[in-house]
């Protein structure tokens, strides 16, 4: 019984942290913090689904939703501007 509501509680917190985190790489005007906040957000759902019992997505997802995705858009900025204009 308390390890359910051990379950439960990290996974509210985990995807509370996911919409903070996605919330904040959306309205952010340096890219290279976008990209920080992306990755905490892939971090967040691979222990997600980790919970729910899917080892095997979140072994998939943390090299791309943490290492690789982050790493090519980061590569891409480097050869472009880091903020965000406004006009």
């Amino acid at each position: 019984m308390l390890e359910v509501l051990v379950v439960e509680i990290l996974l509210a917190l985990m995807t509370t942290l996911a919409l903070i985190s996605t919330y904040l790489a959306i309205v952010q005007k340096d890219l290279v913090k976008a990209v920080v906040y992306s990755a905490v957000e892939s971090a967040s759902f691979s222990i997600v689904f980790f919970l729910l019992m899917a080892p095997d997505l979140a072994l998939c997802y943390i090299p791309i939703g943490v290492g690789i995705y982050p790493a090519i858009v980061l590569m891409l900025i480097k050869k472009t501007e880091r903020f965000e204009n406004e006009g």
